[in-house]
């Protein structure tokens, strides 16, 4: 049975993240320390205690997010996997798991990577929205009739899309598609848009003088659902995924109809990924199995249901 190892982005973060693994874990306590040594900031404080506005803050959350989901799969027992793949911020994540980047590195990269993102528009210029049952064909046409920047950030599932960009640009999209549910989104900035260049630009610097190696296994990237297998390919996508779209859905349903997986597991905080590889999966008539590993008990069950296979 093929295997794909998932990594969530934000929005899957909460205070009281990665507790249960260090209370319980000595590696997990070791990883925390190594993070906490790269960033120079208490991190299992923000993590454990909050609050939850300093979490929420995005130089937090990125490396919160990848210290917790990559003590899950350090503590996973099984075997390596076939392919692997991060929502957004998750891509780093699997690189990390997958020794194309040194843990402290990367721990390092993303809270930086939160700095330029947030730092790339003005507060109160840009935002997003999640678009809930309509063709992502029908939304990219309203798109183009609209003035102003709004552009595909997440293409999520079959019925999930997120777009972003300038506030008035989003709203006029939202007016003219008349979408039969729609969310906006509680972010700081319109993330995975044109209007990240100049993110990009910073990003690109940082990781031009990171050393990279390649993957110890297959990382299916966010912008164009390719198979990375080597680390120029692995720079070059987190480069430009700053301001281009995660397309998610064509990731996942490459990995299930063409690379034929049959066994998900999603490391981390939240269940994001898990709800989302199952409604894809119903969707596209695919029997599959999914695990989520957010604590011990989860990490336990996984294992033990893993080996019955």
């Amino acid at each position: 049975m093929k295997s794909a190892f998932l990594f969530p982005g934000q929005g899957s973060q909460k205070v009281g993240m990665g507790k249960d693994f260090h209370e319980n874990s000595s590696l997990a306590k070791e990883i925390f320390e190594i993070a906490e040594d790269s960033l120079k900031v208490n991190l299992r404080k923000i993590c454990f205690e909050g609050p939850e506005e300093e979490l929420q803050k995005t130089e937090n959350t990125q490396p919160a997010l990848l210290t917790v989901s990559y003590i899950a799969f350090k503590l996973f027992e099984g075997n390596l996997p076939d392919y692997a793949a991060g929502h957004s911020l998750g891509e780093f994540s699997a690189y990390a798991s997958a020794n194309t980047l040194e843990f402290s590195t990367a721990v390092k990269i993303v809270r930086k990577r939160g700095e330029f993102m947030q730092d790339a528009v003005p507060l109160g210029k840009g935002t997003m929205a999640a678009i809930i049952g309509e063709e992502i064909e029908k939304i990219k046409e309203v798109i183009n009739k609209v003035d102003g920047i709004v552009e595909i950030a997440n293409w999520n599932t079959h019925e999930q899309v997120v777009i972003s960009g300038e506030i008035n640009a989003v709203n006029k999209t939202i007016e003219l598609l008349k979408p039969k549910r729609h969310v906006m989104l509680k972010v700081s900035a319109p993330f995975h848009s044109s209007l990240m260049v100049e993110a990009e630009r910073r990003l690109s610097e940082v990781l031009d003088a990171t050393n990279f190696s390649d993957p110890s296994f297959p990382v299916v990237r966010n912008i164009d659902y390719e198979i990375v297998r080597d680390k120029d390919m692995a720079r070059e996508g987190l480069k430009k995924q700053v301001s281009s779209g995660v397309m998610w859905y064509p990731t996942m349903k490459k990995l299930m109809e063409e690379l034929e997986v049959e066994a998900f597991i999603e490391f981390g905080e939240g269940r994001v990924l898990t709800n989302m590889t199952r409604k894809i999966a119903r969707h596209l008539n695919r029997g599959i199995k999914v695990f989520n590993i957010s604590n011990m008990k989860s990490l336990e069950e996984t294992i033990n249901e893993i080996q019955k296979t």
